[in-house]
């Protein structure tokens, strides 16, 4: 008998309720890692190497956010869940429009939902924007944590920023990580 994430997951696969779907996808990018962990990292959407392998974050930034967990808080993808706000490639990486993070945002909350991550950490402006429900650049919304479902949410910058930015970006996503791995502590996850 299935779980509620496998059909959940299941469902998004198949997903064609938005014009992503016909917009030159190869493939719906659900998410990856431990249903049950404690830390999930969430996105904005999948990029074409993404796209290409059906997995969130496996292109250069991919790369970067795994160092950054294995560095800073000593844990792999395997000890949590990263996922997207919008499952499908949006063409040419653009930005999701209104409507298309609205049909796929019920995959993203039932994912939060059943998780249920005591630390969420949002990689970027988009996805710190949109669950902090806020208008705030990601510059002032970083550097600290929000309450957030039944925990907190520590946004940061998306890797790619961090790998175009050098140093100081790079310092700076180094510090939400370690932030993420205080709120673990504070929360009793073992991770």
């Amino acid at each position: 008998m299935p779980t509620r994430f496998e059909i959940l997951r299941d469902d998004a696969l198949g997903c064609t309720k938005c014009k992503l779907a016909t917009l030159g996808r190869s493939q719906v990018v659900f998410g990856t890692g431990d249903p049950g962990a404690d830390l999930m990292f969430i996105g904005e959407g999948p990029g074409a190497e993404e796209d290409k392998q059906g997995l969130p974050f496996v292109g250069r930034s991919g790369q970067l956010l795994d160092k950054l967990m294995i560095e800073e808080i000593g844990i792999t993808r395997a000890d949590c869940y990263i996922a997207n706000v919008v499952k499908c490639r949006p063409p040419g990486n653009r930005d999701p429009e209104a409507d298309e993070i609205a049909t796929c945002r019920p995959y993203l909350d039932e994912q939060l939902e059943l998780i249920d991550p005591k630390v969420v950490v949002t990689l970027g402006k988009f996805s710190s924007q949109l669950l902090l429900e806020s208008k705030i650049g990601i510059t002032k919304l970083r550097g600290q944590q929000y309450p957030f479902r039944n925990g907190v949410l520590v946004p940061t910058l998306h890797p790619a920023y961090a790998l175009r930015g050098g140093g100081e970006p790079m310092a700076q996503m180094r510090a939400d990580f370690i932030r993420a791995k205080v709120a673990l502590g504070a929360a009793g996850s073992g991770s």
